[in-house]
């Protein structure tokens, strides 16, 4: 490590242990002083905005959740009930004496004169009988009566004798009970009496508030003769139920019907009596007797509104919820009291109501306003160490930013030395460097100093530990990973000395077909490993295939940069919403499709290159990225020997456009049968080694580029910069890959 180095960790480590600093040196001239108040002002105005909308968000994100929770609960509830009744009224209905003696009540009135018909039905038996099988619930109060109506919506039976016989329910209540004879139980509203009824004051009148739940009796036939409808006190379990949970001391829950008339008792009877919206007596409730609507002015606070209360229109939330939306409102709205209040609420399309949980506004936001009250008290200081830490972070940054620099101006990571820059690119760079101990030379790959994010960080420790599994001789291996004192991450592979598969076609033109049958049998290899791990490449393409010397083996293939590898069982959410991960020329339909990948679309990467190699030109070219995708999901590639323009081994260019078959369950299974495939070829094996031996020592030993750091430098920066999850490699070496770069764009 540089001396310099030393010196700005010192600088950077004694900086971090402050408690307290001024600004730097040019903030503090005389000519710039008055930076820092006007800085301050502006950092305590923002940062007083910010917090507030942040604040206010959360408390509104909170309270929407509270009153959607404690409206669920109250509905789980009632829902609960309903179905609790909806059984009970269908076990009455359904049971054999009940039914028998309905179905002769039927029958009496059939028979029997108007004039007769109210006597016959008190005197018959079966009255007598339906009575006594009622009163079971009747004593027990789970019930307030019962009455059961015909088809012909006459009373037929009942608890009390008035209304036996009676026939004006029939024009009211038919479309109410048309469901029933049609074989549903329902569950009904509360609404005015029609018959007389018991009040709360033990008087009988009709008009009391009540609630039924009707459910067919049916004949021996199966067909409803009539209405079973068993009467509910809405005071009791209904209002009682929404009462289940509120919020604070100002919330309440309650229902309303289509109209917006509320069917559930008010928590505020008292007031709304003292405001007028209810008469002042014992006897006058809440229950079909409050509109839900907006009187314009807070009533609680003596105001009186300017219309009449049917001029006014339906509150916010009961507008919403009486056209069959479900919602919340946490910014505030008036309630039937004109109070602001907050709510949420849900719209019952079975029961044809709608249940609303509200709090004042006042008591919701309460926490809101000591915030801003704290926050108030504290923005001076906050702002002041604000600047003052801004500062130091800044001058921090800066510190550390020239220790990794001068890290690098030293030559040194770790136990590795670096000799020389090879090649660099939008994200990354790559050194041949040399293992102190080992003087092995190797290729270390690191990301730029002044570029190192969580999201690069992330993507080059995916990069190197999924790399790191794969062991297949084929594919390049990895020997090191740190990140050093000063925060630069790194990783060690292998250095390779030979010339990319893209260079080779550029510079040499297409290859014969039995030294691509060669070169794709090795790429077979390596993938086959890969993909009996799960993982998918994603970017096979000839600038990612070095054409290497290993071992004394000529033409030996190395697969690179797995920057874009992912497990094949990955979640979708790994890549970009929107974004194309490969290289256009050599993506499958499925990769532009952008629909679930697995082994196949390498394969069908591995039958573009081979497609490219024997014909020296991609499957696909246009004028632009659009039109290369388009070709690859519709248009069928020209035969390589068509596109060479001579016989090539059938069986090879069969393989290879089984390949690039659109559908992937087309393609080869795997990479292993692929490699089977082409080993079945007639060109297979025909490549030897004193072959390849005589073409490396006939075309790349006096090359320029050959057997020297160059020819590293150009392949091993063709893995640097793939960029996370786009469609463009940006590879920054020599000039051949800066041509491949443009063609991927």
């Amino acid at each position: 490590m540089s001396q310099d180095s030393s010196v700005n960790q010192s600088r950077i480590s004694r900086l971090r242990s402050l408690t307290g600093a001024a600004l730097t040196t040019n903030l503090l001239t005389p000519k710039r002083m008055w930076l820092g108040p006007a800085l301050t002002a502006i950092v305590i105005a923002i940062v007083g905005w910010m917090a507030h909308r942040s604040v206010e968000s959360s408390v509104k994100t909170n309270l929407a959740e509270q009153l959607q929770a404690l409206l669920n609960a109250d509905l789980a509830t009632l829902e609960f009930w309903f179905e609790e009744r909806r059984i009970n009224a269908r076990s009455m209905a359904r049971m054999k004496r009940v039914s028998e003696s309905v179905a002769q009540l039927s029958l009496t009135a059939q028979q029997a004169t108007p004039e007769e018909v109210t006597v016959a039905l008190l005197t018959s038996s079966e009255m007598g009988e339906l009575r006594e099988r009622m009163r079971p619930l009747l004593e027990s109060g789970r019930i307030e009566g019962f009455v059961v109506i015909d088809q012909s919506g006459m009373v037929i039976g009942r608890d009390q004798n008035t209304a036996i016989g009676n026939t004006t329910l029939v024009e009211r209540f038919r479309p109410v009970l048309a469901p029933v004879f049609a074989g549903t139980t329902i569950v009904i509203p509360p609404f005015p009496s029609v018959l007389p009824q018991v009040d709360t004051d033990g008087s009988m009148r009709s008009g009391v508030p009540t609630m039924a739940v009707a459910s067919p009796v049916n004949a021996n036939d199966g067909k409803p003769i009539a209405a079973l409808c068993l009467m509910l006190d809405p005071a009791k379990e209904f209002t009682r139920i929404l009462r289940v949970a509120r919020y604070g001391k100002s919330g309440e829950t309650y229902a309303f019907n289509a109209e917006g008339l509320m069917i559930s008792g008010s928590r505020f009877d008292n007031e709304l009596k003292k405001v007028g919206l209810l008469a002042d007596d014992e006897r006058t409730r809440s229950v079909l007797n409050v509109q839900i609507r907006d009187p314009g002015v807070d009533l609680i606070q003596g105001n009186r509104p300017t219309l009449r209360g049917s001029e006014q229109a339906l509150t916010r939330m009961a507008a919403s919820a009486t056209s069959g939306k479900d919602g919340f409102d946490v910014d505030g709205y008036r309630d039937y009291r004109g109070v602001r209040v907050v709510g949420a609420w849900k719209w019952l399309p079975r029961e044809k109501i709608g249940i609303a949980t509200e709090v004042d506004a006042a008591e919701a936001f309460q926490p809101l306003y000591a915030l801003r009250r704290a926050f108030g008290a504290l923005a001076g200081l906050l702002g002041l160490t604000t600047i003052g830490l801004g500062g130091l972070a800044v001058y921090a940054s800066r510190l550390e930013l020239n220790a990794r620099r001068s890290a690098l101006e030293a030559k040194r990571l770790g136990q590795y030395a670096l000799d020389e820059k090879l090649g660099a690119g939008g994200m990354g760079v790559v050194y041949r460097a040399h293992h102190d101990m080992l003087h092995r030379p190797t290729a270390i790959k690191l990301l730029h100093v002044d570029k190192t994010d969580e999201q690069a960080i992330a993507r080059f420790e995916r990069e190197v530990q999924l790399t790191s599994q794969l062991t297949h001789p084929n594919t390049i291996a990895i020997y090191d990973y740190g990140r050093t004192p000063e925060g630069i991450f790194y990783y060690v592979m292998e250095y390779l000395d030979g010339i990319s598969l893209h260079d080779l076609v550029e510079r040499f033109g297409p290859l014969p077909e039995d030294r691509v049958n060669h070169i794709l049998r090795q790429l077979c290899g390596s993938l086959s490993e890969a993909h009996g791990m799960g993982l998918i490449h994603r970017d096979i393409k000839p600038a990612n295939i070095m054409l290497t010397k290993c071992g004394g083996m000529c033409d030996f293939v190395k697969l690179l940069d797995f920057g874009l590898v992912k497990s094949q069982n990955a979640g979708r959410n790994v890549t970009l919403a929107g974004s194309l991960t490969g290289t256009p020329l050599y993506m499958s339909p499925e990769a532009i499709q952008q629909d679930e990948l697995d082994a196949r679309s390498d394969l069908y990467a591995v039958g573009a290159v081979g497609y490219f190699l024997l014909t020296g030109t991609p499957v696909f070219d246009g004028k632009s990225i659009v039109d290369i995708c388009k070709q690859h999901v519709h248009e069928t590639p020209q035969r390589p020997s068509e596109r060479f323009g001579k016989p090539i081994d059938e069986q090879l260019q069969t393989l290879i456009l089984g390949c690039l078959a659109k559908r992937p369950d087309e393609r080869p299974i795997n990479a292993e049968l692929c490699e089977q495939a082409l080993l079945g070829c007639p060109s297979a094996n025909c490549w030897t080694q004193v072959q390849a031996k005589a073409w490396w020592t006939a075309h790349l030993a006096a090359d320029p580029f050959a057997g020297d750091t160059e020819v590293g430098s150009q392949e091993v920066t063709a893995s640097i910069d793939v960029t996370l999850d786009t469609d463009i490699a940006l590879d920054a070496g020599g000039p051949a890959n800066q041509k491949q770069a443009g063609e991927d764009r």
